[in-house]
């Protein structure tokens, strides 16, 4: 039979973790729905172990080649969901057993929103929770949220969330072509779409370790962000809504100028002289130009001291 939910799990190694949050699934209080595993290319042991979970019929394990971007490994899990709603879970991270429950009631009783999202709680190796820190503590808006998510002023993890697999669908899942921030790339676009619903208990532990996917490079993040909101622009509707995304846009695009003058100034000034893609249309874009002029015409080593002053500062 068709389950509710489909349950998408990327995964590489992490058995340590892997077990618990493969755990606090079975825990689940609503029994309707499948987990899909998506392995891109763990060692033996993990594989081992994920092997002898196929023998609950409410689990299948994709077993994928290594390829280091969370987005296609999503995706791939994304591709074989049959539920009616996808719900996500980070091979590191746990649910509290209500956690499905809560959300799909709350959607089905409002069904004008098409996803959800809960409260967190930050734990450490052991799954215990760490004392709340004022970033727990950040608003959590719901309904319309677009302009919330272009200021950074909300926090949407990745295993809080639930979602209508149709409208999935429809924007094409993760962009595959982000190696960093693919999950809020994906927020900015459902909230072009939809409001969303907000179940306001910590209901997810997010752990907190050192072996997160962690791309170096201030250049592939400014890469990524640029990227995302490129693609909320032709997504959003409404003259205020397209004039915050634009601001937002030509904000990221003098980001992404700076950082790409670290390592090709030729380049960077080129960006600049092309307007930035069409920031130049926005205040934003003219408001950070000569900061970012000045970093393209200072010598390297005044800008290495004026950065090492603002560190000390």
């Amino acid at each position: 039979m068709t389950p509710l939910v489909s349950i998408v799990m990327p995964t590489c190694n992490r058995l340590q973790y892997l077990r618990a949050a493969i755990g606090s699934v079975f825990a689940q209080t609503v029994p309707d729905w499948e987990l899909i595993i998506a392995d891109d290319g763990s060692d033996k042991e993990t594989r081992s172990y994920l092997q002898s979970l196929t023998e609950s019929p409410r689990v299948r394990i994709l077993l994928r080649p290594h390829c280091g971007v969370p987005a296609v490994v999503r995706n791939a899990g994304l591709a074989e969901a049959s539920g009616a709603y996808v719900a996500f879970l980070d091979s590191d991270d746990e649910w509290m057993p209500q956690k499905l429950e809560r959300q799909l009631t709350a959607l089905r009783a409002r069904p004008e929103r098409r996803w959800s999202y809960t409260g967190y709680l930050l734990i450490d190796d052991a799954g215990t929770a760490k004392p709340r820190t004022a970033y727990q503590e950040r608003a959590r808006p719901q309904g319309s949220i677009l302009a919330a998510l272009l200021a950074n002023d909300v926090d949407i993890w990745t295993p809080a969330v639930v979602v209508e697999r149709k409208l999935l669908v429809h924007l094409g899942g993760f962009n595959p072509r982000l190696v960093l921030f693919e999950d809020y790339d994906l927020w900015l676009r459902l909230a072009t779409q939809t409001d969303i619903d907000l179940v306001d208990e910590p209901l997810i532990g997010v752990r907190r370790h050192t072996e997160h996917f962690r791309p170096e490079g201030r250049n592939i993040m400014a890469q990524s962000r640029d990227q995302s909101l490129q693609a909320v622009q032709e997504l959003v509707k409404g003259p205020r809504l397209r004039r915050l995304v634009g601001q937002e846009r030509a904000r990221s695009a003098l980001d992404l100028v700076r950082a790409r003058a670290e390592t090709d100034r030729a380049g960077a000034v080129g960006s600049v002289l092309r307007g930035g893609n069409g920031a130049w249309r926005y205040p934003a874009w003219w408001a950070g130009l000569p900061r970012t002029l000045l970093k393209l015409v200072l010598p390297r080593s005044l800008l290495g001291l004026y950065r090492r002053r603002r560190q000390h500062a």
